[in-house]
């Protein structure tokens, strides 16, 4: 029901292939048959519009900046997701999130407005950020900018 990457999608089909091919024995030949397919259902899902590792990294973005990770976070899941480094990086730089703004809604969400102004609190703001994905100058600059 949601996108996947090619990774993913691969993982899943290969995870299907050796339920349904359980023997007990395990033949190499076997297992070459067996990943010829797999390409072949994977280039036939990309050329069909199926699988496209531009649009998964897209709606991924868009999905986990919704639900309040920063792009630092969201990089980090592409890659374990399988998705090439400069693909996740075209994906964040195309997208239309405001990070600034996330950050700020972020920070307001989990400790109130206005923002802490003692040096103590704002380091613990700030560890929270870090942790959600959000990349240290969007951080000192809602501090700048917002802070009352």
């Amino acid at each position: 029901m949601r996108d996947h990457s090619e990774t993913e999608l691969r993982r899943k089909l290969a995870l299907s292939l050796m339920r349904a091919e359980q023997t007990d024995r395990q033949d190499e030949q076997a297992s070459d048959i067996q990943q010829e397919q797999l390409n072949k259902v994977i280039q036939w899902c990309q050329e069909h519009g199926w699988q496209d590792d531009a649009r998964f990294t897209e709606r991924f973005i868009a999905s986990r900046a919704r639900k309040g990770f920063g792009p630092q976070r969201i990089r980090m899941e592409l890659a374990q997701r399988g998705v090439e480094k400069s693909v996740a990086e075209e994906g964040l730089a195309a997208s239309e999130v405001n990070w600034l703004d996330q950050t700020y809604h972020a920070a307001t969400k989990k400790f109130g407005e206005p923002l802490p102004t003692d040096w103590q609190s704002q380091a613990k703001v700030q560890r929270f950020l870090i942790g959600k994905g959000f990349i240290s100058e969007d951080i000192r600059e809602i501090f700048r900018n917002f802070a009352d």
